[in-house]
């Protein structure tokens, strides 16, 4: 009998206090404001995230040597409720248009704000560096960093508004 493991998706979650509009305009049209330098690929390093505000668009990074790195396209636009994104980047962190995972974005109104959650699934398309690619997405330096510093920038944009 033939078995195959498949990696479980990585999964995080922050509650911001902004309403769902806010929290994925923060999101998406601000991305390059809370997108942290290190975490891109290509020969040079990053000077812009970027995140095309509609479905077709690329996510990629523009480099300081001028060039741009995919990362992969937005698959769904769907403001303020879900944001999908294929995540074309393997695990040995170069950029395969042939892969594809995904990386889904909701946002959930509460009592006190909304609730982002995001889930980065289908990394059995990576054969065997899934699990590795999934170590390292949920570690200490991953989508949880990522998530953080979203979460700061929104907190910020909210004091901003406050009088």
């Amino acid at each position: 009998m033939n078995h195959s493991i498949t990696p479980a998706p990585v999964k995080k979650s922050l509650a911001v206090a902004a309403t769902p509009e806010r929290a994925f305009d923060a999101f998406t049209r601000r991305f390059d404001a809370w997108w942290p330098r290190s975490h891109s690929i290509g020969a040079s390093p990053l000077q812009t995230a970027v995140l095309e505000p509609r479905a077709g668009g690329r996510w990629f990074g523009r480099l300081q040597d001028g060039t741009e790195a995919d990362w992969g396209e937005v698959l769904v636009w769907d403001a303020p409720r879900r944001l999908l994104l294929a995540w074309r980047i393997g695990a040995d962190w170069r950029y395969r248009p042939d892969l594809l995972t995904e990386v889904e974005v909701t946002f959930t109104p509460t009592a006190d704000g909304t609730q982002v959650t995001l889930e980065h699934r289908l990394l059995e398309n990576m054969g065997a560096a899934g699990e590795g690619a999934r170590a390292a997405f949920d570690s200490e330096g991953g989508w949880g960093l990522l998530l953080r510093l979203y979460g700061e920038l929104v907190g910020s944009l909210e004091e901003e508004k406050t009088p």
